[in-house]
């Protein structure tokens, strides 16, 4: 487990200001040690919970072209067919994964393959299991196709809390399968977009973990 880049610089500035609060505190008020001790661990406590949005697990990518993994650690809130309207113009099948703010925040790629697609798109910022925010939030959608012709799109979706997207890859880029391709601040939602004949693998509610969880097997 390391540290994700996005997080070093605030969390070394936020442990420079809260040491140098309970510094101060304790040069301004050292008479109330149960407020300071109250303070102390509070402050420990905050910059905890900070640093696990920042976790980065390390493990070894797959390298399988039927299976495609998570793209993000969370839980699915949707398994149904939906139509692409972006750039697919067809109908797939969507499976969502809502990462919350104790999740790893790392976005991986499904399957190898290369960049197709590329796009942001600023928008708001509804709660991410609105069902409007896959198209009208702040968001980026990604084609990643296979060497045999097969394509999966997946899109980055901000939330009420998440306004924070970063993306790393851009059309033409080669990606590995389980290799990161963006990080959303704090938690929101991934939308995966499937052919029709991929043999879904996952269930409403089931805990995924990125580029290590099996959602869909490819038919071809």
């Amino acid at each position: 487990m390391t540290i994700h880049k996005e997080g070093k610089k605030l969390l070394f500035w936020m442990l420079m200001i809260l040491a140098g609060m309970n510094i101060a505190l304790h040069q301004i008020i050292p008479d109330q040690e149960t407020l300071l001790n109250v303070i102390l661990i509070a402050s420990v406590i905050i910059f905890l919970l900070v640093l696990q949005f920042f976790r980065n697990p390390v493990f070894k990518s797959g390298a399988d072209t039927q299976m495609v993994y998570a793209p993000a650690d969370g839980k699915v809130v949707v398994i149904e067919e939906a139509m692409e309207e972006e750039y697919l113009h067809e109908k797939r099948k969507q499976i969502s994964i809502f990462m919350s703010p104790i999740n790893v925040h790392v976005n991986r790629s499904p399957i190898s393959g290369t960049v197709e697609y590329f796009k942001y798109h600023p928008g708001k910022y509804l709660v991410a299991w609105h069902p409007k925010s896959s198209y009208e939030n702040e968001r980026t959608t990604m084609v990643v196709s296979q060497k045999n012709g097969v394509k999966l799109l997946v899109r980055q979706i901000a939330g009420a809390v998440a306004r924070r997207i970063k993306w790393y890859v851009k059309e033409g880029d080669s990606l590995e399968q389980g290799g990161e391709f963006g990080f959303i601040k704090f938690g929101s939602r991934v939308d995966v977009f499937l052919p029709l004949d991929a043999e879904i693998l996952v269930n409403i509610n089931d805990v995924t973990k990125g580029g290590r969880t099996a959602i869909a097997k490819l038919k071809s």
